[in-house]
């Protein structure tokens, strides 16, 4: 399997520090997670039917017409590479790892291709995958140029896959609305900004046809009853969503001004913050040392994500951290 962030027992062996003496900065996810509500006496002993009431909340608050719920969009992006025959993809690079991992599995001509060259590659494939806002690098494509292309790979039947996994901050960019017409798909993510990675549900807004074929793949059950529970609970919560989106403005900006109080410049999102670290495993050993877990990319987006800090000690760890870290290396 591929490395990613969250592994914090990996963390607490290599570090020999007990787990409850770790933050996690690793994820990215919202460390002020929706407050889960009770489920039905029922929710665990029953088989979960699909709920209609989950999937018209999922749409009305993502803006799409037709969505299907899935055991987090990760199995969205395992599954999407098997409902077409193999043929040119191109997956924008650096993103998140999976989406190029499962399309080079299925017999597909994979080509990995910077934010900055994709609209000279569109004519080249059949499928293109970008995350908007990127993961890990917080890189953002205007939705006018993203329509464009998915009219153009839609005309030979092509498809555009959209990972808005970090984009419930950012809806006046999605693409949610316009997934009704074919060869668009839109992955959105429960985990980020509800703070209920656990939960293990995502939704996938697509053409009715294609999530027809998609559900039929995943087969049944794929959604816990209690997960449906909660998720619809959080979906309809629009004083809490609202609530939030300003807290995570305000840290996100805390965060990178943080950064840049210490020299780093970074990009990023309301949930991350993401720079291209030329010392980027002295810089990994030097937080892990001091309890802070932050996430390290080796290769392609070679440098350091960090998330926010859950609470305001945890901030002042980071910062006295950042503090020795720039002390060390001017």
């Amino acid at each position: 399997m591929l490395e990613h962030g969250g592994n914090l027992r990996e963390a607490a062996h290599a570090y020999d520090r007990p787990l409850e003496q770790w933050i996690d900065l690793s994820t990215g996810i919202n460390p002020h997670w929706y407050p889960v509500p009770g489920t039905s006496p029922n929710a665990w002993h029953r088989l979960p039917e699909a709920d209609p009431a989950l999937a018209a909340a999922a749409c009305a608050y993502y803006g799409a017409q037709s969505m299907l719920p899935v055991a987090g969009t990760q199995a969205a992006i395992q599954a999407l590479p098997r409902l077409r025959a193999p043929g040119r993809v191109i997956v924008a690079a650096p993103s998140y790892a999976e989406h190029a991992h499962h399309w080079g599995q299925h017999g597909h001509q994979l080509r990995q291709v910077p934010y900055a060259q994709l609209n000279d590659a569109v004519d080249d494939c059949e499928v293109l995958v970008v995350c908007n806002p990127n993961n890990p690098t917080g890189a953002r494509i205007a939705p006018e140029q993203l329509l464009a292309w998915a009219e153009t790979l839609a005309a030979r039947g092509g498809w555009l896959v959209v990972d808005e996994a970090f984009g419930d901050t950012e809806d006046a960019a999605s693409l949610g609305a316009y997934t009704g017409q074919p060869g668009l798909i839109v992955l959105r993510s429960v985990g980020k900004f509800f703070g209920l990675a656990g939960l293990r549900l995502g939704f996938v807004a697509a053409h009715p046809t294609l999530l027809q074929k998609l559900a039929a793949m995943l087969g049944p059950w794929t959604v816990s009853g209690p997960a449906q529970q909660v998720a619809l609970a959080a979906l309809c919560d629009t004083g809490w969503q609202q609530a939030m989106r300003a807290r995570l403005h305000g840290e996100g900006k805390r965060l990178r001004q943080l950064l840049a109080s210490c020299g780093i410049a970074s990009t990023g999102c309301a949930l991350f913050q993401w720079w291209p670290e030329a010392r980027a495993e002295d810089f990994h050993r030097h937080m892990a040392e001091r309890g802070i877990w932050v996430r390290l990319f080796r290769h392609a987006a070679r440098g350091i994500r960090l998330g926010l800090p859950p609470y305001e000690p945890a901030w002042q760890q980071l910062e006295q951290a950042l503090i020795a870290w720039n002390k060390e290396n001017t």
